[in-house]
């Protein structure tokens, strides 16, 4: 099993910027044995795909919220997802949360997917002020 903590969420301002991080601890490779990727759900919206990377590849999936603003780095060693978040706006404002799968997935698909993960963090709130 791998649990998932993500952090970083906080409060800011219109145009700020905010950094998140997914840690995973458990046995195994996070990016080597899962596909893994940040989503976000705002109160009374649909869960939403950010940015997705498939089981022991590299290439990474912006989802349309996501493209142009958000962009996904990893420590390998640290076996840690980062999410770099840039010109925040209020409609940006949600529960940030990182997921894994054992499965293969093409990255887009793993973003885009309505059913629920194998493992899944408790999330970060972010929220953006106008």
């Amino acid at each position: 099993d791998v649990q998932l903590q993500a952090s970083g969420g906080g409060e800011v301002e219109t145009g700020g910027s905010l950094r998140l991080s997914c840690a995973a601890a458990g046995s195994g490779s996070l990016f080597d044995d899962h596909t893994i990727g940040w989503f976000r759900q705002a109160p009374g919206k649909e869960r939403e795909g950010l940015a997705c990377i498939s089981r022991g590849e590299t290439g990474i999936y912006y989802g349309d919220s996501a493209k142009g603003r958000f962009t996904v780095s990893r420590d390998n060693a640290k076996n840690t997802l980062y999410l770099q978040m840039k010109y925040l706006r209020p409609d940006d404002t949600a529960l940030y949360y990182c997921t894994a799968d054992r499965a293969y997935f093409s990255n887009r698909y793993y973003c885009e997917k309505s059913y629920g993960p194998d493992y899944r963090g408790k999330g970060t709130l972010v929220t953006v002020s106008s």
